[in-house]
């Protein structure tokens, strides 16, 4: 199938229709799944469960035949889900997230929250009305045996614990030599970190640590004890993380309580003054502050990067107003719009969509199809100004 043909507000407008016919396409088949449910077929045609009859039959994965298995379950019960589940008000992830906790008194309420909102967000809301208590620390090894097969490590609560959040970590077993790892067997990645809301202001955060880690987190342990007694590694690690914080925005944004002064700015000089940055760190709050065609910012926090608003090959100036945060893929983007029609312009063709975004041409070596290099000031680090 080839869209190229499609302008850039017709093909939004196509994913917005497919997108909208595939929620109505999974409402009434989640329906249908009901009723078949509801009549027992699954059972007629020799399956002991839905969820068979939709992996086997249905040839679904086993992600998708419990999702849809769930909210099958649940809107035999409660059919004014489907409602919901067609309008997009919730999704299946949503519905498989408060299906355990459904009853006929609380599931208008639990639905009418949860509208809107994204799996952590049911998560949070669940926490609040369904609080369990902390998991207890604990530190275990992995055998030896289960290398090739490594799995995130379930820990089972026999007494609340102290702290706002818990960390559950496992050492990896050190392979000494490659000799150590069996022939064809290929050793899987190891699985992110688990985030599970607990209850208000309470997490359980699960991870896979190193020999290493295990050590510095037990001398950490020791060295605090006059502080924190009873060695939780909940407020340890919080500790930790604070300083790390503090320490890389102040490498990266020179964000500190005493700043100094900063240096000249240079007209020609892609550096940006710690001042400059210190500013827009503050002002877009460490986020991506990329605006889309509907007004949506982006927000990200990952992979922050400097970006000019008006390109440097341009003139455009490290000042505070020309500064802003982008995330890599949306500084990436931009740049794209910007120097993606070079080849145009090296044509011979005219420039006025850039003098009517930026006010100015681009210069000659970027419409000649040129390279040029610019020398940047080197700084001295005993001196704030350029070098």
């Amino acid at each position: 199938m080839i869209l190229s043909h499609l302008s850039d507000d017709e093909l939004v407008a196509v994913v917005a229709r497919l997108a909208r016919g595939e929620r109505e396409a999974t409402a009434s088949l989640v329906a249908h799944l009901a009723e078949l449910y509801g009549r027992r077929l699954h059972e007629r045609a020799g399956y002991s469960s839905l969820f068979t009859y939709c992996t086997d039959i249905l040839r679904f994965s086993d992600g998708e035949a419990y999702d849809r298995m769930r909210a099958a379950k649940v809107v035999h019960r409660y059919p004014a889900v489907l409602r919901l589940l067609s309008s997009g008000q919730v999704n299946l992830t949503t519905i498989r997230l408060l299906a355990p906790h459904l009853t006929r008194r609380n599931h208008e309420e639990l639905f009418a929250a949860a509208c809107g909102m994204r799996k952590r967000q049911v998560q949070e809301l669940l926490a609040r009305r369904f609080p369990k208590p902390d998991v207890p620390f604990s530190v275990r090894k992995l055998p030896d045996r289960d290398v090739a097969a490594r799995a995130a490590p379930t820990v089972v609560p026999t007494a609340p614990a102290t702290g706002a959040t818990t960390v559950v970590t496992t050492a990896v077993p050190a392979l000494s030599s490659a000799t150590d790892i069996p022939d064809r067997v290929a050793i899987p990645p190891v699985p992110p970190a688990l985030v599970q809301p607990l209850a208000p202001e309470r997490y359980r955060i699960t991870f896979t640590a190193s020999t290493e880690t295990r050590e510095m987190l037990e001398c950490a342990q020791g060295l605090l004890r006059h502080a924190v007694p009873s060695g939780d590694a909940a407020e340890i690690v919080g500790r930790a993380l604070r300083l790390l914080v503090e320490d890389l925005v102040k490498q990266k944004y020179a964000v500190t309580c005493r700043p100094r002064a900063s240096g000249t700015l240079v007209d020609d000089s892609r550096y940006i003054p710690a001042e400059v940055k210190r500013r827009v760190y503050v002002r877009d709050r460490g986020r991506c502050a990329f605006i889309g065609s509907d007004g949506h910012r982006c927000g990200e926090r990952a992979f922050i990067e400097f970006h000019h608003v008006i390109p440097y090959a341009m003139g455009g100036r490290a000042t505070v107003e020309n500064i802003q945060l982008r995330c890599r893929a949306h500084n990436g983007y931009e740049a794209a719009v910007v120097y993606g029609p070079i080849k145009r312009y090296a044509a011979g063709e005219a420039v006025k969509e850039q003098t009517a975004v930026y006010g100015c041409v681009m210069p000659d070596a970027f419409r000649s199809g040129t390279k040029r290099t610019v020398q940047v000031p080197r700084m001295d680090r005993s001196s704030s100004a350029p070098s």
